[in-house]
């Protein structure tokens, strides 16, 4: 029933761990990338901000969501099949999905040039990464509990000092 329980556990944990791990990234994407922060100080941006914020944030995250899964669930497999529970390997997991998604986006015309740089990509898959860490990853494989009793030795003889002639 442990076992059981552990399973049940990481099926509500992945998929909640992934979901704030994209919610952080299109966060950092919108702060850092776009700067919609700096764009909401002043009063001749407000207006493109309030439109990033309600408008265009919302169908990054979609994107995100649609187009990261398949790249992070491979290395959230790994994790969880080797129980993997190191925050650099999430965060490593999260950054090369991240690129990869990035990839994926395309470009906006013909010009060859991408939607973001790659700099604030991997800022934010590192983000992600380490969000999905703090949420399931440091449970990983839940055939392996993190809080477990460890098991009692049985007592050894100690052996008889040697004797001195």
């Amino acid at each position: 029933m442990n076992n059981l329980g552990r399973l049940l556990l990481r099926l509500v944990l992945v998929p909640l761990g992934y979901a704030v791990a994209v919610v952080v990234g299109t966060l950092v994407i919108v702060f850092g990338s776009w700067k919609l922060g700096d764009a909401a100080a002043h009063a001749d941006t407000q207006v493109f901000a309030i439109f990033g914020f309600v408008f265009a944030a919302p169908v990054l995250l979609v994107m995100l969501l649609s187009l990261m899964w398949l790249p992070a669930a491979i290395g959230i497999l790994i994790s969880e099949t080797f129980a993997i529970r190191s925050c650099i390997f999430h965060a490593g997991n999260g950054a090369v999905s991240a690129l990869i998604g990035w990839n994926l986006f395309g470009y906006i015309d013909d010009t060859g040039v991408p939607l973001n740089e790659p700099l604030p990509v991997i800022a934010a898959g590192l983000a992600g990464g380490l969000a999905y860490w703090a949420i399931a990853g440091f449970s990983a494989g839940f055939w392996k509990p993190v809080f477990r009793r460890g098991a009692s030795r049985a007592v050894t003889a100690a052996s008889y000092p040697p004797e001195i002639r």
